[in-house]
């Protein structure tokens, strides 16, 4: 069976058109599936409507966050609670063409443990996003040697490499990096990004940003090199400066005032103050991982009510 993980959040226009689209392509394939809908915290009709496609559809299940805990948390719920022996993780918009899942799970047969679908294009991203993309890759690629670009979450994984996933200790995940650290035979098909079939993206460039900087933060420890390289750069700049001001003083050139010590102090201080905020930031994240709470909590699982109310049915 083929576990179909589904994050949505504030999806109320795409659930149904979702369900029929992926479960006809899978129909055709005679092979056994699930389509998990994980509802993280939407404000909208997004619940309603899962539950509706559960009591209509077998093979519909539905996760329900008791708020919003971010696509991460949802993504890793599902794998969680998934039950096949393989999963896919797809976007609820179907800007992941669904037509590609027969030739994932073909792929699968043939030995791989996970299928990544990379992009063939970046779609309608404006220049802005596509640099601070393609930024943030080369500093993952180049810190980390994980190599995302192009990556997506759309990717096929056998049960061994979910267990692997769900196995990790850390809270602050990174689905897209962590699906490619932990190893495993692999295979990549391309694919063109669709535009939405309904909705707005409910990405923000405020919420990127503060996505890449949590990624980049947990997953490398390049900020803290970035500190060490400026102090590198501030120290030689002050053997340069010391120097110059040794051959004035004892040519008798030395100009009256303090110019080169007000400039040395403003570069140690804003080298200090830079240091101790990413430090900072790096010691905010170990008191996240610390206090060990939940990625998520879900408040409302179809499956357990399905289960609960067959049970009341029988002692009736």
């Amino acid at each position: 069976m083929v576990s179909i993980i589904i994050p949505a959040y504030n999806e109320q226009e795409n659930i149904e058109n979702t369900a029929a689209v992926i479960g006809g392509i899978l129909d055709k394939t005679g092979e056994s599936y699930e389509l998990l809908f994980v509802d993280d915290g939407s404000k909208d009709a997004t619940w309603e409507k899962i539950e509706a496609l559960t009591g209509k559809n077998a093979s519909v299940r539905g996760l329900k966050f008791s708020r919003n805990f971010g696509k991460e948390g949802a993504i890793f719920a599902g794998l969680k609670n998934c039950f096949g022996d393989c999963a896919v993780v797809i976007d609820c918009d179907l800007q992941h063409p669904p037509e590609l899942i027969p030739q994932m799970l073909e792929l699968h047969r043939q030995g791989f443990e996970v299928v990544e679908a990379v992009k063939s294009d970046r779609g309608k991203e404006g220049f802005v996003y596509r640099f601070f993309a393609k930024t943030f890759y080369k500093i993952m690629r180049d810190s980390s040697n994980v190599d995302l670009d192009r990556a997506s979450d759309y990717k096929l994984m056998d049960r061994k490499v979910i267990n692997a996933l769900n196995e990790l200790p850390e809270r602050i995940t990174f689905f897209r990096a962590l699906s490619s650290w932990v190893g495993f035979r692999a295979a990549k098909i391309e694919f063109e990004v669709a535009p939405r079939n309904a909705g707005k993206s409910k990405w923000s460039f405020k919420k990127l940003m503060i996505f890449a900087l949590n990624n980049i933060t947990s997953f490398t420890n390049l900020p803290m090199q970035l500190v060490t390289g400026m102090g590198l750069l501030f120290l030689i700049f002050a053997v340069g400066i010391g120097i110059q001001s040794l051959v004035r003083f004892f040519s008798g050139t030395a100009q009256e005032g303090f110019t080169t010590v007000y400039m040395l102090v403003l570069l140690a201080g804003s080298v200090i103050m830079i240091g101790l905020g990413i430090i900072g930031y790096y010691m905010s994240k170990i008191y996240e991982e610390i206090k060990f709470r939940p990625r998520y909590i879900i408040s409302i699982d179809t499956k357990n009510r399905k289960e609960q109310d067959n049970t009341n049915d029988r002692k009736a």
